[in-house]
């Protein structure tokens, strides 16, 4: 079992930068590819960006030289830097933990951007 707990998640004007973390317990965190996603008011979830267990990244083409995924594998913690944020970009922010047939999800952090 993993538990996953977002943090970093606010209020902030276009412009702005956040950064998201998620924290899990357990002690196999670095098998994992983690993934960020969001979901805004009235829209499907979607993947933002994920990072595999070598390091290597994939970000949706929306956030592509604004947001950066990385992962500390020693503190157990994905992030998410998001920078030149936009108001499309206000979501519930959404922490997960994949391997083949195992998900799990965090609680979501609010993501507001606004003038």
């Amino acid at each position: 079992q993993v538990q996953l707990v977002e943090s970093g998640g606010g209020a902030v004007r276009p412009g702005g930068s956040l950064r998201l973390s998620c924290a899990a317990s357990g002690t196999i965190f670095s098998r994992f590819i983690m993934v960020w996603y969001r979901q805004a008011p009235g829209k499907q979830r979607e993947l933002v960006a994920r990072i595999f267990s070598t390091g290597n990244t994939n970000h949706v083409d929306s956030v592509k030289g604004r947001f950066t995924i990385s992962r500390d594998n020693a503190k157990n913690t994905v992030y998410l830097q998001m920078n030149s944020l936009k108001p499309e970009d206000t979501a519930v922010y959404y922490c997960n933990a994949h391997l083949p047939g195992v998900d799990y999800w965090g609680q979501g952090t609010q993501v507001t951007v606004s003038s």
